[in-house]
């Protein structure tokens, strides 16, 4: 059996920060992998070790610099990596849900998976459509915002809870092969241990083109333009009481009355 989840770096800007054109400052941005791939990665290791003969198989989109994320897959238990880049998509200026999946589709061609797992989004751009919008490429069944999974793979079926709005959850089952968008919580994410750390280091990781991949240019192409990028005004203002407890407490009950609270 194969599992194939789709991982991706996800940048966490400093309180204070720079922009600089359309983008903020490299110096103010921590990169790490996107929280949501952490369960995914986390429920197709735990698919692995609960059956036989199941191989996982990551993929990632980026520079150079992401190899240290997919590596993090690598370590909690992922046989082998895909990272997917050149440098004209370097110089894209936007690499939108649709070109992502372009190039996640043609990965998994090769790969051939019965089960994609995905994160529901990423914490930075947060489109939450790669999954599904794969999952429509491929023409598989899928099914989104996932935070309990059963897999039957000898019958070729998954049951799935999924979340929807208003705390409303759903059950359904679909046949494999599937794609699942992972939402947060559906699990445990181990840390990756020293052990583990070190074989990532010999695991196989190929790194392969858009050319290499047999991508159509145009399947790159995004309808969607950047045209600005700003730092979002403060909606209020915090006030800090300074004391001791007795003196501060008074302070917080005036304000409190001011703004009305308990009348």
């Amino acid at each position: 059996m194969q599992v194939l989840v789709p991982v991706t770096e996800a940048a966490t800007v400093d309180d204070e920060f720079e922009i600089d054109g359309l983008a903020v400052d490299e110096r103010y941005l921590t990169y790490d992998m996107n929280e949501w791939d952490e369960y995914a990665v986390e429920a197709a290791v735990q698919i692995a070790e609960a059956g036989e003969d199941v191989e996982v198989v990551t993929v990632t989109v980026g520079p150079e610099r992401v190899e240290e994320t997919i590596r993090q897959a690598l370590a909690k238990g992922a046989d082998r990596a895909v990272r997917v880049w050149d440098e004209e998509l370097a110089a894209r200026e936007l690499l939108d849900a649709r070109a992502k999946a372009a190039l996640l589709e043609a990965v998994a061609r090769e790969v051939d998976p019965d089960l994609v797992l995905t994160g529901v989004q990423s914490g930075d751009a947060g489109f939450a459509a790669t999954g599904v919008t794969l999952a429509e490429r491929l023409g598989f069944e899928w099914a989104a915002v996932v935070n309990q999974l059963d897999l039957d793979a000898e019958a070729g079926v998954v049951s799935v809870h999924r979340e929807l709005e208003g705390g409303v959850e759903e059950l359904t089952e679909l046949d494999l092969p599937a794609v699942l968008t992972i939402q947060t919580g559906i699990n445990e994410p181990r840390y990756a241990s020293l052990r583990g750390i070190r074989q990532a280091q010999t695991k196989p990781l190929d790194v392969r083109t858009p050319e290499d991949l047999g991508v159509d240019e145009g399947d790159l192409d995004s309808p969607l333009s950047w045209t600005a990028t700003r730092e979002p005004e403060a909606e209020g203002d915090a006030t800090v009481f300074e004391g001791d407890a007795e003196a501060t407490t008074g302070e917080l009950a005036g304000v409190l009355r001011e703004q009305g609270v308990g009348q």
